[in-house]
């Protein structure tokens, strides 16, 4: 019997423009594969390259990087250079560059002479047919690019690399539903103990090793419902915090208060002091901007622990754009700003008795209400354009990104990094509703930002579930 494993062939794979376009580090990422670029990927590239989008920023990266993957190495093109050194062992394949004129012979209606796309698939086709034992692979993140390889009998695939995750159900939620027998397996030798007017309990069992710093944990037992988060690990023993109970009137935030366990329980992340970043994921109605509003203008006007509020998003419009706005920066961010608009007018509502939907304004009504007029509250809002947030470092500041989910991971980190000493950074965010081409689920900057910052001490997260918008709204998001 032969014991012997069969190596599997290395892979050939026909890089597209548009993934040098969306990732330049792309040529990195093939691990022990080879790469090939078509000259009609160089050449699609030298024309991306002029502007200051984040396309041709890429462009000019990924140009760079193949200078120096190169340089010096001119007579290994034929044979394929090594991509080891340039990668720093994060490649082990080679990277091909086409140095003869490859016709692979498309049909007659896809004339190679005049498309790029065709002409890659002409090279793709005569590679396929050169190296009969090899898989040959497009790589492209056009979908009618791959729809024609895969017609013409190619192989053909997206380029995955710079997704978080492949299926956002494993998205991190950051609350964990406690099973019913917890407290008898993990009870056993537990310590309690008062601090801060808290009370922590030290808890082991198997579920302590699943658990991440600043989860939620919670169950809904009959009468006694319990709700805590995880303030330390260690190893098979985890220690929990009981939380600020944000329903209740007398822990009103800004005269809001929590509506729902997941309300609560972001309530929690936005009003402590030692978590600079927190990301709140939610369909529309959910109450990220109002919960996120309230509690900084808490902070800012009533606590005093930053100086101001700081607002930004991105420009994408849902519809057909209107053109170019007047004014100064302030001045064009304002009608993007209308949901930010919407919430003040709420927080900044005096209460009435017997209204519906909730006791706005709460204790802020009559005196306070008309005292804290809206330019106050004004004056300590400043909003902001992305565009202009490079070298920029915000001290003391609450800083909110909203629709962060039109974000690419690159701008994300961009942003976070502006966080100087006492500033929390907020992000706000639906991933169901992306408005940037290019950007999924899965590789979105909200995305990347939950996935890496969660378990870290400073940071938290939580999606919430239901709306409280109006029931229109609920309906409308569940069936449409």
């Amino acid at each position: 019997m032969n014991t012997k494993k069969t190596a599997k062939p290395i892979k050939l794979f026909v890089l597209d423009t548009n993934v040098l376009m969306h990732d330049p580090t792309s040529l990195y990422r093939f691990e022990e594969h080879d790469i090939f670029l078509p000259m009609m990927t160089l050449e699609e590239l030298d024309a991306n390259k002029k502007g200051v989008s984040e396309v041709a920023r890429n462009a000019r990266q990924a140009s760079r990087m193949l200078d120096e993957i190169i340089s010096g190495c001119e007579h290994e093109i034929k044979s394929g250079i090594e991509l080891a050194g340039a990668s720093r062992d994060l490649a082990s394949g080679r990277l091909f560059l086409q140095t003869e004129a490859m016709n692979g012979g498309l049909p007659a209606s896809l004339p190679t002479s005049s498309q790029g796309d065709n002409q890659i698939l002409s090279v793709l086709m005569f590679l396929s047919k050169a190296f009969p034992k090899r898989p040959v692979i497009l790589v492209s993140k056009d979908i009618n690019m791959r729809i024609k390889a895969r017609a013409l009998g190619m192989e053909a695939q997206d380029y995955f690399n710079d997704k978080v995750l492949e299926d956002t159900d494993l998205l991190y939620s950051g609350a964990l539903e406690l099973p019913a027998d917890f407290w008898n397996t993990h009870g056993k030798d537990m310590k309690s103990w008062k601090q801060d007017s808290r009370t922590l309990y030290k808890i082991t069992g198997p579920l302590c090793p699943d658990m991440l710093v600043n989860e939620f944990v919670y169950s809904d037992d009959g009468d006694k419902p319990f709700q805590a988060s995880v303030r330390e690990l260690a190893g098979k023993s985890a220690v929990l915090s009981t939380l600020i109970d944000y329903s209740h009137q007398k822990n009103a935030v800004w005269g809001i208060t929590a509506r729902n366990r997941e309300q609560g329980f972001a309530l929690n992340l936005l009003m402590d002091s030692d978590i600079d970043f927190v990301t709140l994921l939610g369909q529309a109605g959910t109450g990220k901007t109002l919960l996120t509003l309230a509690s900084a203008l808490t902070q800012t006007l009533e606590t005093k622990r930053y100086s101001e509020i700081i607002i930004t998003r991105v420009t994408v419009p849902v519809g057909e754009d209107i053109g170019f706005l007047p004014g100064t920066e302030e001045e064009k961010m304002t009608p993007w700003m209308g949901a930010i608009e919407d919430n003040l007018d709420v927080l900044n509502k005096p209460a009435e008795t017997g209204e519906k939907g909730g006791n706005y304004g709460g204790n802020y009504g009559g005196d306070w209400g008309r005292a804290a007029t809206m330019d106050l509250i004004r004056s300590r809002i400043k909003i902001k354009s992305l565009n202009f947030m490079r070298g920029r470092t915000f001290i003391n500041k609450f800083l909110i990104i909203d629709e962060a989910q039109n974000l690419t991971p690159k701008q994300m980190k961009t942003l976070i990094t502006r966080a100087g000493p006492g500033t929390k950074v907020v992000c706000l965010g639906n991933i169901a509703q992306i408005d940037t081409p290019y950007l999924t689920e899965g590789s979105s900057g909200i995305t990347y930002a939950v996935d890496r910052f969660k378990g870290w001490p400073h940071s938290g997260h939580i999606t919430l579930q239901r709306g409280e918008r109006s029931r229109l709204a609920d309906y409308a998001a569940e069936v449409l």
